[in-house]
């Protein structure tokens, strides 16, 4: 199977994408200038789009050794290895915590500099590259990328992955090739969990409206019925406002809710990590760990506390868009609009919550939801974000 199979709903890119790994061929063989083909792109598109599995899927076809037929065949070896994340030459960098830290990036340039070992490419592929530190120090970690994509190596190829242009600094993406993802069908996304993952047709089909077509989403309600039930308990948070204090309560079980899945998620991966790490340093010798050893404990702890943070503010952030689908349903109800609600197992809520108020009101609620998404990606505490959001979201 391609390596392109699980791109759902993008065509073009995928044809655009195969084109440039044809040329990178000529590249590497030294028979032609790989018209085509550039060391730096920037993939951007709506959350759900497969901007991460696009990227992988590049990396891939760029690797792949079967010359007998069109980039990225998905079955000889450096397919395989790049696509289960273990191909030496295909870095895949991930904020640890909110942000990334200038150290990452310097981290990440100097091993870009690297001749690949199969002697193909060197890819580096930067997930949610919007996600910079902070601004106080964004500069320099964007000048250390931005010195690496304007010198790059001569086999090294940057990847870099955004929600949209907007989100990467101006002086990157002008020197980057860009790919824009559309939001897939939704049928196509039921189509490939019910062929990729074995899912039930009508379970998909549910997943797949539940999430708005967002592919990692659908799957995890697919396949987790824990993930159904905290939805269902998130959508039932707009009949619960009706009160200060019943707003407030909304609010600190929804912020506990996010800090209890994010410590299941990460506790057993941080335990592990830990002692993985102190056996290294000779923790149980005789001798126990020396200072060197005990900082390098402390510096874990904190890139594993900075995870644990991102975490409870990403499963915060899929509690608040499953509100936005929610009144983004009202909204449809009471402008009458032709089409299919979202969330259909709450049609009976919606329609109720709909004939109380005015249009004008449904989007102010859409607004503080968004606000509180902003707050919390500005760093404010979880809990007052969310209490501020239940607050304005009250019916009055």
């Amino acid at each position: 199977m391609s390596v392109w199979a699980d791109l759902v709903g993008q065509g073009r890119v995928i044809e655009r994408l195969s084109a440039s790994a044809d040329a990178a061929r000529e590249v590497v063989a030294g028979s032609g200038p790989g018209i085509g083909m550039t060391h730096a792109w920037v993939f951007t598109g709506p959350p759900g789009s497969g901007r991460s599995t696009a990227a992988l899927a590049f990396a891939a076809a760029l690797q792949c050794t079967d010359l007998d037929g069109l980039p990225g065949c998905g079955q000889c070896h450096a397919c395989h290895t790049v696509l289960e994340g273990t191909h030496p030459d295909v870095t895949v960098m991930r904020p640890a915590g909110l942000n990334y830290l200038v150290d990452d990036i310097r981290g990440l340039v100097r091993s870009s500099a690297l001749s690949p070992s199969g002697g193909r490419w060197q890819v580096v592929i930067i997930e949610d590259v919007d996600r910079l530190e902070g601004p106080d120090q964004a500069w320099r970690a964007a000048n250390a990328l931005l010195k690496a994509i304007e010198e790059p190596s001569p086999r090294t190829v940057w990847i870099l992955c955004a929600p949209s242009l907007e989100d990467v600094l101006p002086t990157i993406r002008s020197r980057c090739r860009q790919v824009g993802l559309v939001t897939p069908p939704a049928a196509a996304v039921a189509e490939v969990l019910i062929r990729r993952d074995g899912i039930d047709p009508a379970l998909a089909a549910f997943a797949a409206r539940a999430a708005q077509s967002h592919v990692g989403r659908a799957r995890r309600l697919a396949r987790d019925e824990a993930s159904r039930l905290r939805r269902a308990e998130v959508l039932q948070i707009p009949t619960q406002l009706a009160g200060v204090g019943a707003c407030l309560i909304a609010a600190a079980n929804l912020v506990e809710t996010a800090s209890e899945e994010a410590g299941a998620a990460t506790e057993g991966r941080d335990a592990a990590e830990s002692a993985e790490l102190a056996m290294a340093l000779g923790q149980g010798s005789s001798k126990g760990l020396d200072s060197t050893g005990r900082s390098q404990l402390k510096d874990l702890e904190k890139q594993q506390k900075r995870r644990s943070t991102r975490t409870q503010r990403d499963v915060l952030d899929l509690a608040l868009l499953d509100l936005v689908s929610y009144y983004r349903d009202v909204l449809t109800v009471q402008l009458e609009a032709p089409v299919e609600l979202a969330n259909v197992d709450f049609e009976v809520d919606i329609r109720r919550l709909a004939r109380q108020g005015p249009p004008e009101r449904t989007l102010q609620q859409i607004e503080s939801i968004l606000a509180c998404r902003e707050a919390l990606a500005g760093n404010v505490a979880p809990l007052l974000a969310v209490e501020a959001m239940t607050l304005a979201m009250r019916e009055r």
